[in-house]
């Protein structure tokens, strides 16, 4: 049986992401062109809430990355939709980027079982979000981006507080404005994209918005950390005939070596497609090549700046 607070509602005031959508009024009786043109025009607002929402992205991709530099780690918080992508983008930075697993984390109410079964209970039990961050050691040295479309949420909202009451730098993304939650925050990031097609169904523009600034967020960082030369991911995980093929490609474009050459290279080096480019760029040897790149913090134009200078 659930417990229902009468006090509590208010069905005069909705915030934001519950309210009702007037453009997808009586839904059910469109036809399947109609819908799907609806959907298309919804889908234009979370990029304009992104836009929006650029001076605070910029501020903490730069503070993050201040943290990573010093030994910190990024951990994304939430539940359902919102735990769901955390997870999703923090998975994809170790085969994207070759990163220690536990650089970047996402932490789901729940753990891994609600990556694929409800767990909504959970949403309201704060204590679960401190005891998931204690378990991983979660310090001010590090990082938590908490994640509610709603802003309300017990279980990130007990990880924003903790995690500011430790003096740990403290993110927050929401798809509402400040008066319908106030959050304990350093960086507070608001993606307003009003009410939903489906009206509370917040894995749709709302985690839309929210995929779109994790991507950006993440994805910055490792340019940043010096895991991008260009635009082309240099150290990628070499771990199947897709990125093999890819880490060739990338060789044979800026590093200006054959097919051959090129796979030489990654078996003298373990598959860096990074210290394989150095070496193929600077004629240095495996080892030489290694010491440069470990002077230059890893990071591959840095590295060859030196070489010209020297």
């Amino acid at each position: 049986m659930i417990n229902i607070d009468d006090d509590s509602i208010n069905i005069n005031y909705r915030i934001l992401t519950e309210q009702v959508n007037l453009t997808s009024n009586e839904l059910d009786t469109k036809s399947t062109n109609e819908i799907v043109k609806i959907f298309c025009e919804a889908d234009k607002e979370p990029q304009k809430a992104v836009e929006n929402a650029i001076p605070e992205i910029i501020n903490a991709i730069d503070e993050i990355t201040l943290k990573l530099k010093s030994n910190g780690r990024l951990f994304y918080i939430g539940t359902g939709t919102s735990g769901r992508l955390g997870v999703l983008d923090a998975s994809e930075c170790p085969p994207t980027f070759c990163t220690d697993p536990d650089l970047v984390q996402g932490i789901i109410a729940g753990g891994v079982p609600s990556l694929t079964k409800s767990s909504e209970s959970l949403e309201d039990v704060s204590e679960i979000a401190i005891a998931d961050l204690k378990d991983r050691d979660f310090s001010n040295r590090d990082v938590l981006i908490g994640i509610s479309a709603s802003g309300r949420t017990p279980y990130v909202l007990a990880a924003l507080n903790y995690s500011k009451s430790i003096n740990a730098l403290t993110i927050s993304i929401s798809s509402v404005p400040e008066f319908d939650s106030s959050l304990f925050n350093d960086i507070d990031i608001r993606l307003i994209t009003g009410p939903e097609i489906l009206a509370g169904s917040t894995r749709l523009k709302a985690g839309t918005a929210t995929k779109m600034v994790l991507n950006i967020i993440s994805t910055s960082i490792m340019i940043k950390l010096g895991k991008v030369y260009g635009n082309r991911m240099i150290d990628l995980s070499v771990s199947n005939e897709k990125l093999i093929d890819r880490a060739i490609g990338i060789l044979f474009d800026i590093g200006s070596v054959n097919k051959e050459t090129a796979l030489q290279l990654l078996q003298q080096t373990n598959g860096s497609v990074k210290l394989s480019l150095l070496i193929a760029l600077s004629g240095l040897d495996v080892i030489e090549a290694k010491q440069l790149l470990d002077d230059s913090k890893g990071n591959l134009r840095t590295a060859l700046i030196k070489i010209k200078s020297d």
